[in-house]
């Protein structure tokens, strides 16, 4: 929000400086990001009279003019195709610094003529993208050498505030004016709202015609016919206020829209009175429905969304940008004014829907004082009229303004208990009514009537906040918080602390973590087979539904880097997915990708792409991290259907899914436009087992293992198709005590090997715990192994 001191003051009476108005601002809690004084630029640039100009000599582009300056008479060389004698304009002397380059003036020999001084476009002065000539002031007032900012009417100094969203009041220059009145730093002024009498008939008819349920889409709109106006250029002042602020000058009817938008944060439109065909009606937009905007681009519009509509169809988009075919220009003679109430979360939909930025739609959005409607309609009328001319109709009114809000209670007791302080009664009194509530009741409990421009004061804390704000909180005195142990108790829960743990083992794994989206598009959830949740509210058509995997943002991410040469890459991401709309379905997960090779080429050992084996370690590695024994695992080859069938598999303990991993399927990397092998893991850490609670705080003793461990290889002849997690599980039931690990460490199948059996290798390492093993204890357990390895899956031991 931008507002010039001099704009400020005709909503307050204040003798206070830029700084005194900026500090009091920020201690409001409305910050203040800067003040800009745009005439400290042109300090040295003055207004010089063109008497005579004459051609250049030496070249036919230039001319020499001479010029009337404070100094005397100057010669100064110009290429201004408008240099003329006569013209007024602003010169730039030896030494002075050009505004829009920062290059310091130097006096030059331009083709053989000396130039002493430079004539300046507004571009030059940073004024604006105008380059076609130099600067034509107004002759009317002028001196030669009056200072050029005081000639261009610059004004200033114009403060940059950085407002929080609820503040939607302080998005106009009158709701500033009366925080720092409340304040004490002024007395407030009024802007004449008195009824403008009318002395022709109304026209238009006016409709809203909204479903049953739906009549908040706007529940007041407001039109006003004005004839006979003429659509000139605004006055100086005019242009020159809303050029500070930083919008354009259009024309006189636009530029009274714009300029009320900034001073009562109430926006307004104009209508060409003569290109509407019929009555006005505001409806929902109906499908198929399109419309030509003010800013010449055309926009598809849907049911959810409101509209200005004629005969011929939508003519404005309400809350966010008008059309073109309905917009004033020159030739304009009879304008609509329309002032009215839309429903700021349609508004903020629509807006972000179809990717529009407007002054109106920041101001709706956030909420508008319903009750200011009629008022801004006489004032615009009232400006219309002094500066287009012309005769206004009668008001016609559609709807009506919305009834305010029941008293809020508020108990003073509430103020010690959430801000610290006590206040007076009177104070109290003095401040609420000051920001324009209603109060009755005290000293203890007080009925309060918030004001219309105040939607964000719902309860008792908003109350607090006011009060806090206005008595000071420089002067809420600091208390120490008071320690109730010696040492802080543990802040993480054991969730907590687990997702770090798989973030660091993920990290060890080679990956790196990506943060993606919570949304995707509904498509791209359906092919990870989740119904899609949709949101209500979007950010975009794109990111329009919760995300049910964590697959979809770390591809997408696998897509980019690819278009950017990153032929391999590995990355995982931590964080929640949706399997509901309802509050607590969701479930903290950890799921990564890995794409091209396994690893860097090296003359060491030989290049390979990335397989499933090398997503399950990632996944088993993951488990480990949050506690869980893998070894007692079972492998499936039932991976989701986004997998590659006969390429993934699921890690289960007993029926439950712990993991699943293994390459894509073809299908799902087309969509995301990746041709290689991508491999992937997805683990649902809400989901695993939870560790076991400790008896007390202390960790458990490390049991110390002094005595040398035995190694010993098996290999076994099984069936073909026996899994080697079965051999696995039966080795590891031969013995509970002794055995320390168990691992597949060879698979053979060929000469040697009968048809129809594989040869499987199996290490083992035994441990005791206080004493050496002896020979015959090791063939006991060998012995053991063979003999269960028999019995649970026909296993031979190879000769």
């Amino acid at each position: 929000m931008k507002f010039t001191l001099p704009w400020l003051k005709e909503h307050l009476e204040t003798t206070a400086t830029a700084d005194e108005i900026a500090t009091k601002l920020t201690a409001l809690g409305l910050e203040v990001e800067e003040i800009v004084d745009p005439t400290r630029a042109l300090e040295g640039f003055t207004v010089a009279h063109v008497l005579e100009v004459h051609q250049h000599p030496n070249a036919d582009r230039l001319k020499v003019c001479k010029v009337a300056t404070k100094d005397g008479i100057r010669a100064i060389v110009c290429g201004a195709p408008n240099a003329r004698p006569g013209l007024w304009s602003v010169l730039a002397t030896e030494g002075l610094v050009i505004p829009a380059t920062g290059e310091v003036l130097r006096r030059a020999v331009i083709r053989g003529v000396e130039s002493q001084g430079m004539l300046c476009s507004a571009r030059e002065l940073g004024l604006g993208e105008d380059h076609s000539g130099i600067i034509e002031l107004d002759p009317q007032g002028l001196e030669v050498g009056m200072p050029a900012s005081r000639a261009l009417g610059l004004e200033g100094p114009i403060f940059v505030l950085k407002l929080t969203p609820n503040r939607a009041d302080c998005f106009g220059v009158a709701g500033i004016a009366r925080d720092l009145a409340a304040a004490g730093l002024g007395q407030r002024k009024s802007r004449d709202f008195s009824p403008v009498p009318a002395t022709i008939e109304a026209r238009p008819r006016i409709r809203l015609d909204f479903p049953k349920g739906h009549e908040d889409a706007c529940p007041l709109f407001v039109g006003r016919i004005i004839r006979g106006v003429r659509n000139r250029p605004s006055p100086a002042w005019l242009r020159h206020r809303l050029e500070a602020v930083g919008l354009r000058p259009i024309s006189a009817l636009v530029d009274i829209t714009n300029y009320i938008t900034f001073d009562l944060a109430r926006p307004l439109h104009v209508f060409d009175a003569e290109k509407l065909s019929g009555e006005l009606v505001v409806r929902f937009a109906r499908s198929g429905e399109r419309l030509l905007a003010l800013d010449g681009r055309v926009y598809e519009l849907d049911e959810g969304m409101t509209v200005i509509a004629d005969a011929t169809g939508p003519v404005s988009l309400a809350g966010v940008i008008g059309g073109e075919t309905t917009g004033v220009s020159e030739e304009t003679r009879d304008v609509l004014l329309e002032v009215a109430l839309f429903d700021p979360v349609r508004t903020a939909t629509t807006g972000r829907r179809l990717g529009i930025e407007s002054d109106a739609r920041t101001r709706f959005e956030r909420g508008v004082d319903p009750e200011l409607v009629l008022p801004a309609t006489e004032l615009a009328t009232r400006m219309i009229l002094d500066l287009c001319g012309g005769e206004a109709g009668p008001v016609v009114i559609a709807g009506a303004v919305p009834q305010r809000r029941p008293p809020l209670v508020f108990r003073a007791s509430q103020l010690a208990r959430l801000a610290g302080i006590t206040l007076p009664p009177e104070e109290i009194r003095r401040i609420l009514e000051a920001l324009g509530f209603g109060v009755e009741g005290g000293p203890e409990t007080w009925s309060l009537t918030v004001p219309s421009w105040r939607p964000d004061v719902t309860t008792e804390a908003c109350v607090v906040e006011e009060l806090a704000r206005l008595h000071g909180y420089e002067r809420i005195p600091p208390v120490s918080v008071t320690r109730t142990a010696a040492v802080n108790p543990v802040l993480l829960s054991a969730e907590q602390r687990r997702r770090i743990a798989v973030r660091r083992a993920m990290a060890a794994q080679g990956l790196l973590e990506a943060v993606t989206w919570s949304f995707a598009p509904p498509e791209t959830m359906e092919l990870f087979g989740g119904i899609p949740v949709r949101i209500e509210n979007p950010l975009s058509s794109e990111l329009s539904a919760l995300r049910s995997s964590l697959l979809p943002g770390l591809l997408a991410a696998a897509a980019r880097n690819r278009a950017r040469k990153q032929e391999d890459g590995a990355i995982f991401e931590l964080g929640p997915r949706f399997v509901g709309d309802q509050p607590g379905e969701q479930v903290w997960a950890v799921a990564g990708i890995r794409w091209g090779r396994a690893q860097p080429r090296h003359w060491a050992a030989p290049e390979r792409s990335v397989d499933a084996l090398d997503a399950k370690a990632d996944a088993l590695a993951a488990l480990e991290a949050a506690g869980v024994r893998t070894e007692p695992l079972i492998t499936t080859t039932d991976p989701p259907p986004w997998y590659h069938p006969g390429r993934a598999g699921r890690l289960l303990l007993g029926p439950r899914t712990l993991a699943v991993f293994g390459e894509l399927h073809p299908a799902v990397l087309s969509a995301f436009d990746l041709d290689t092998t991508v491999v992937a893991f997805e683990v649902d850490l809400d989901g695993l087992p939870k560790p076991k609670p400790r008896a007390g705080k202390a960790r458990p003793p490390l049991e110390p293992l002094p005595f040398p461990p035995v190694d010993r290889d098996f290999a076994f002849l099984v069936d073909r198709d026996l899994p080697a997690q079965d051999l696995l599980e039966a080795v590891r039931a031969a013995e509970k005590k002794l055995l320390r690990e168990v691992r597949l460490f060879d698979l053979y199948e060929g000469p040697g090997v009968p048809a129809g059996k594989k040869s499987l290798g199996v290490a083992v390492r035994l441990q005791a715990s206080d004493h050496t093993l002896s020979e015959a204890e090791i063939e006991a357990v060998a012995q053991r192994i063979v003999e269960m390895a028999e019995k649970r899956c026909g296993a031979q031991l190879r000769r």
